[in-house]
């Protein structure tokens, strides 16, 4: 072997190791790139699980903190829409504070209609709106309606609205209408629209 053939082989070998040098670097710039927005994935991800442990640590302090008020909510929020017991309560408030009331009623029941069963889950919302706003929460509107024959002194009527308005059954009243009496001012017939608020 001559020093020409060695002169070239040696530049070959030459020549091949810088290209695997190059290759080899580029490999390594690559792994590191991936290694790089892997490590940049894995913070995110780590980030996002601490932001909701920490909503989850907070929901469970927000759960005890207002466990209380769930429970005043559904002692005073009625639980079923017993029309029999807010007729009662109505016509004792109204016994109480001397008013003669000549009719209550309730928006007509689509009980029995359509061919609803009375195991269908909709037919304890008969007669029923969702109020806005408040997930599970109905509305029931009554109208009460005075003896038009018996006319009421107005403090009567007055203390008669406040009694609704102080009972959880009747805690809202909606419309009013009063007709003075033609012989004594001071006495009235009326019509009252009430909200009975409901949390089945």
């Amino acid at each position: 072997m001559t020093s020409k053939h060695l002169y070239y082989g040696m530049l070959s070998v030459i020549g091949l190791l810088i290209i695997g040098l190059l290759i080899g670097a580029y490999g390594a710039v690559r792994l590191l790139q991936n290694q790089s927005q892997q490590l940049v994935s894995n913070r995110l991800q780590t980030d996002v699980l601490s932001q909701e442990q920490d909503q989850l640590v907070q929901a469970k302090q927000d759960i005890k903190k207002y466990q209380s008020l769930a429970t005043i909510t559904q002692s005073i929020v009625p639980q079923d829409k017993d029309q029999a017991e807010t007729v009662l309560q109505v016509v004792n408030i109204a016994s109480e504070n001397g008013v003669t009331l000549g009719s209550i009623t309730f928006p007509s029941s689509t009980l029995g209609l359509s061919g609803q069963s009375a195991s269908t889950s909709t037919v304890n919302l008969s007669q029923l709106t969702p109020v806005k706003g408040i997930p599970g929460v109905y509305d029931l509107q009554l109208t009460i309606e005075s003896d038009s024959s018996n006319p009421v002194p107005y403090n009567n009527f007055i203390n008669f609205l406040t009694g609704l308005e102080n009972n959880r059954r009747t805690a809202l009243l909606s419309d009013v209408s009063i007709q003075p009496n033609q012989a004594n001012r001071n006495d009235v017939a009326f019509t009252l629209t009430l909200n009975e608020y409901i949390k089945p």
